[in-house]
């Protein structure tokens, strides 16, 4: 008879296995169950296989003592609510002499030969100050892969708080020449605090980049990776750019910093839908809009990679964008669409309910303006203006109204605004 009530899950095929609440790996987490009932005990309650990569391992004692709730040990099937709710543990932090130690030996730093190549040296020494980037002499190495031993080149990057305490850092290992993350023979990530073997270490995670959230000057971007946030920083600097640290990464207890700001989420592909559904629970806290611009631009191979905001910028030069320059706050044009007839819009001011924004592009597309905007019908619709403002006629703006179409994948139509003929773009 089992001397334990609360097992891990006996292996009987890879409908056993779980995506890893952690690491957020597919198949790699077994639950633990009941063994009076057969039910598991709670869908994060279990350990992650990937024990040296991730190491997640959460115990129903510690579910139990999380949750204030108790049991007989000599009668198992007798719960109750405990009385006394224990104190939280506290949360633990990086000694600040460690992550000194992690600012510096940045030519054997993968991540910043890569910035680099990109943007020289005198923009990749503002990030590395700006995003406090570090290097490690971690290598990387598995028992179950005992013939391979990474290459040194590591980069940390420091998670810091808004009251400027080091959470921990997150080691990663990258190619120079690509910027991709080394995944072969297995994903070369892990800890500081694992690393360093740190006893007792209470992480409480922040958002990556949290510490640059003491400007109130400007609205904020997340994306799911740092690496992205870093990248999109040079791109769109009308943003202060953080990371959620991955898809799953974008909780409640992270989005408290945020109360009362303006906030631009950007998913990496596929992440859309899940951070639409966190844009509208979080709503109560910040002011949220989703960006499905890679949504709408991939294809169904990059879908399938799960290409990120970084991707794409990357394609351009830094030197000469000037695209998606967003505006959160409500804009003030009053020119709203109505109802379709006969193939021709006519727009008339006094339908509008809503102003969704504006997206003012670059140089690449004459600086042309992309304002949204939602009428009594419920529907939405883009106008475009150049940029002074006035509507962009047909027969004008030929070649930038044609770069634009294809880039965005809007589908343009001749309309009317006030019987003066325009373009516009149904949704």
């Amino acid at each position: 008879m089992n001397e334990h009530r609360y097992i891990l899950e006996p292996y009987t095929g890879m409908n056993t296995r779980y995506p890893c609440p952690e690491c957020n790996k597919g198949k790699t987490f077994s639950l633990y169950i009941d063994t009076e009932t057969g039910e598991h005990l709670a869908d994060h309650v279990g350990r992650c296989n990937r024990v040296d990569n991730c190491g997640n391992h959460y115990t129903p004692k510690q579910y139990f003592q999380d949750n204030n709730i108790s049991f007989d040990t000599q009668s198992p099937r007798q719960f109750y609510k405990q009385k006394v709710t224990p104190p939280p543990k506290p949360v633990s932090f990086i000694p600040v002499n460690i992550f000194k130690q992690s600012l510096k030996n940045y030519n054997d730093n993968n991540f910043v030969k890569f910035l680099l190549g990109l943007f020289g040296s005198e923009i990749t020494d503002k990030l590395i100050s700006k995003y406090f980037i570090g290097t490690s002499k971690h290598q990387f190495y598995r028992k179950d892969f005992p013939e391979y031993k990474s290459e040194r080149g590591t980069t940390v990057f420091n998670q810091i708080d808004i009251t400027g305490k080091i959470r921990t850092g997150k080691i990663m290992l990258y190619n120079p020449t690509t910027g991709k993350r080394v995944k072969e023979p297995y994903d070369h990530i892990t800890w500081v605090h694992k690393v360093l073997k740190l006893p007792g270490f209470e992480l409480k995670q922040c958002f990556e980049g949290e510490h640059l959230l003491h400007d109130k000057t400007k609205p904020v971007a997340i994306t799911e990776s740092i690496k992205a946030a870093i990248i999109a920083s040079v791109y769109l600097p009308q943003f202060i750019w953080i990371a959620a640290g991955s898809k799953d990464g974008l909780s409640l207890e992270k989005c408290k910093v945020l109360a009362g700001r303006n906030i631009a989420l950007f998913p990496d592909l596929n992440g859309f839908q899940l951070w639409s559904k966190k844009a509208n629970e979080f709503s109560h806290i910040a002011r949220f809009i989703v960006s499905d611009l890679l949504e709408r631009k991939a294809t169904e191979a990059e879908k399938k990679q799960g290409l990120d905001l970084a991707d794409y910028l990357i394609r351009y030069s830094y030197k000469d964008f000037a695209l998606l320059e967003t505006v959160i706050q409500p804009v003030q044009l009053n020119k709203p669409v109505t109802d379709l007839q006969n193939d021709l819009l006519n727009i008339h001011s006094k339908d509008v309910i809503s102003m969704l924004g504006e997206t003012h592009t670059g140089n690449d597309f004459n600086k042309l303006i992309i304002a949204g905007i939602k009428t009594i019908s419920g529907k939405v619709y883009d106008l475009l203006f150049d940029e002074s403002g006035e509507l962009i006629r047909p027969g004008e703006q030929t070649k930038a109204l044609t770069k634009l179409s294809s880039f965005f994948e809007k589908k343009l139509i001749h309309a009317s605004f006030d019987n003066n003929p325009c373009w516009v773009h149904i949704y």
